[in-house]
């Protein structure tokens, strides 16, 4: 069956993007004004979770209305939504079966689940309306980054598209990307999805085969495709690279540019809201405003003057209301700049602390090291064992500490099975020989996002304060030599971009690949 995909919609939708892209302040207000107003009349029409939690929407201010969290809406899925015959438990069947990615449920609905990074895993669903908003804003508002050689190819139509990333779950990356191939069958074959959950020589191998001239794929995985591309492994270098669902530095951006010779962008999106933000012309973060509201706020819930960091931001999505968000706390720090940007965009700008985990250099028979990306590592411990409470510290270049915040017999039989999984993986990616020590009951330490930064790379101190001592040993091997780069490899951190949900929002794939009537990043990558 086709993904679900209206193209009289999806036309007036676009043309409303392109328009307000050129409007002023108070189109986009009024806009947005009156998106919210639809939204919480049909929100309390609809669902009963917010008929209880807003009564008569008639006058009642955004600000004033309770804060959402994504536990207690999980918890209250089936009064949550506005359509009676949406049920969470036949959501939980439909995304257990991975020949369900891209299929619509119910006939309509287009699905996918968060990687639950905050230690809560949500499923969410996409009405026509949404689906239509997040193309539009994909294929409209991300930057030309080769502007004279584009407008010959509008379409992109001569573009072969890789996503790197997590490609075995309904994840929403995933999902955009098998979404496209079938609703442009003509695309298919020049729309291709890669697993980083491989052997970096396997992903090596298949992008010189495929030899895409646009690689959408997350921060990290992006400098590791630069690292084995400086070393001549990877002799393919595409034409642009779309980074999203982490943190991207200055210093992983100009590495990124520098290795491939080829220009790079970020954007910022959640399992919530699929094109939160993207970068224009001059580098700097554009809110999609007339869509979705971000509040950044102070850790009492209480806005926060702009130009300064809230503990955290509040999203209200304007374009979903088959599952509505209402003052939900997305858990990202936010900035909400107040000058205007350069590039002469209505939209705000905004600075975002995402997401900014480590990629791990492990030991390997023979000295070199083995590179294991943070988000595929996350994606193996929450898809394969279960486990979304967890952070790794890694001690030494053989020594890897999981730890998690559980306690008691759960907690040892969570990390029993979470230290097989991880050992099977490790050994897999070339990894021999490393110990994974484990503690339960454990204190995560924070990354500058303020969320808990889960997987640190050893930074030549001792961090090793062992608990449950369930080592896996193997045969000992020599710590690994780490060969000199000509180019500076990045090693700031921060920058904007990232996500609350990495594996869902890296960059999507173009959906220019169909426009609607004058109808891509779409991812996450998160």
């Amino acid at each position: 069956m086709l993904p679900s995909f209206d193209p009289w919609l999806s036309g007036a939708v676009a043309a409303d993007v392109a328009l307000a892209s050129h409007s002023g302040h108070r189109s986009l207000r009024l806009r947005r004004e009156r998106r919210l107003s639809n939204l919480l009349v049909s929100a309390t029409r609809g669902s009963r979770l917010y008929r209880r939690l807003i009564g008569d929407p008639a006058g009642r201010r955004l600000q004033d209305l309770p804060i959402t969290r994504k536990a207690d809406l999980m918890g209250q899925f089936d009064d949550w939504v506005t359509d009676p015959v949406v049920r969470l438990d036949a959501l939980r069947r439909f995304v257990a079966d991975r020949s369900h990615i891209a299929e619509p449920f119910l006939g309509r609905y287009v699905v996918w689940e968060s990687s639950g990074s905050s230690g809560q895993p949500g499923i969410f669903v996409q009405d026509a309306t949404s689906m239509a908003v997040y193309d539009a804003l994909e294929a409209l508002r991300r930057p030309m980054l080769r502007s004279p050689m584009q407008l010959l190819d509008p379409f992109c139509l001569g573009e072969s598209f890789v996503f790197v990333g997590a490609t075995g779950g309904h994840f929403a990356s995933a999902v955009s990307v098998e979404r496209a191939r079938r609703l442009s069958p003509a695309r298919a074959r020049s729309l291709h999805s890669v697993s980083f959950l491989q052997r970096a020589d396997r992903i090596v191998a298949e992008l010189q085969a495929l030899a895409p001239t646009i690689i959408a794929t997350y921060p990290s995985a992006a400098v590791l495709l630069a690292e084995e591309h400086v070393a001549g492994r990877l002799k393919h270098a595409p034409r642009e690279v779309w980074t999203g669902g982490e943190s991207l530095s200055n210093a992983m951006r100009h590495f990124i540019h520098r290795a491939f010779g080829c220009p790079v962008t970020n954007s910022y999106g959640a399992s919530e809201f699929l094109s939160l933000a993207s970068e224009c012309h001059c580098g700097r973060m554009h809110l999609n405003s007339d869509w979705a509201i971000l509040e950044s706020v102070d850790d009492r819930g209480n806005a926060v003057p702009a130009g300064e960091t809230g503990a955290t931001c509040l999203l209200t999505n304007l374009a979903n209301h088959v599952q509505p968000l209402i003052r939900y706390d997305l858990g990202d720090r936010v900035t909400l700049r107040p000058a205007a940007c350069a590039c002469g965009s209505p939209l705000p700008v905004i600075n975002v602390q995402g997401r900014s985990d480590d990629t791990l250099k492990l030991c390997q028979p023979g000295g070199q090291a083995v590179s294991v990306l943070p988000l595929a590592l996350c994606t193996v411990l929450e898809d394969d064992a279960g486990l979304f409470d967890f952070q790794v510290v890694q001690e030494s270049p053989c020594d890897l500490l999981l730890r998690t915040g559980l306690c008691g017999h759960d907690a040892d039989v969570a990390l029993h099975r979470a230290r097989t999984v991880l050992s099977a993986f490790l050994e897999g990616q070339g990894a021999i020989g490393v110990h994974i020590h484990c503690r339960s009951h454990a204190v995560m330490t924070q990354g500058r996002s303020g969320k808990v930064q889960r997987v640190l790379a050893f930074d030549g101190s001792t961090r090793r304060a062992p608990a449950i001592n369930v080592d896996i040993r193997r045969s000992p091997v020599p710590h690994p030599v780490v060969a000199d780069q000509p180019l500076a490899h990045p090693g700031e951190a921060g920058g904007p971009g990232g996500s609350n949900d990495s594996k869902a929002t890296a960059p999507r794939l173009s959906t220019r690949n169909h426009r609607p009537g004058v109808s891509k990043r779409a991812t996450r990558p998160e």
